[in-house]
């Protein structure tokens, strides 16, 4: 599948998907990628273990920026914002 035939995000997901992305962004996206699995390389599965936010802006970025760009940065937004403020709740409770 290339990437021009992806087209519009919002032609395979909707709100809920947003919405579990946000919450869950590992079980989403396993469960969200299960089809793709053989496509799924090493670098995928360090994304997902370490940082899952950043990888899903990756994906999103890779798939759907030509067709909704404003929702990749929205993406990109959410991805920095919360990856940063899940390690400093980590280092703050192992500091303890």
């Amino acid at each position: 599948m290339s990437l021009e035939s992806v087209g519009n995000f919002w032609q395979y997901h909707g709100i809920g998907f947003c919405i579990a992305m946000f919450l869950f962004p590992r079980i989403t996206m396993i469960f969200a990628s299960i089809c793709s699995m053989a496509f799924a390389g090493p670098l995928f599965w360090l994304g997902w273990i370490f940082v899952p936010r950043l990888t899903v802006a990756i994906l999103a970025t890779s798939f759907y920026f030509h067709s909704n760009p404003i929702l990749c940065v929205f993406v990109w937004f959410w991805a920095f914002s919360l990856e940063i403020k899940e390690k400093n709740a980590i280092k703050s409770v192992c500091k303890k």
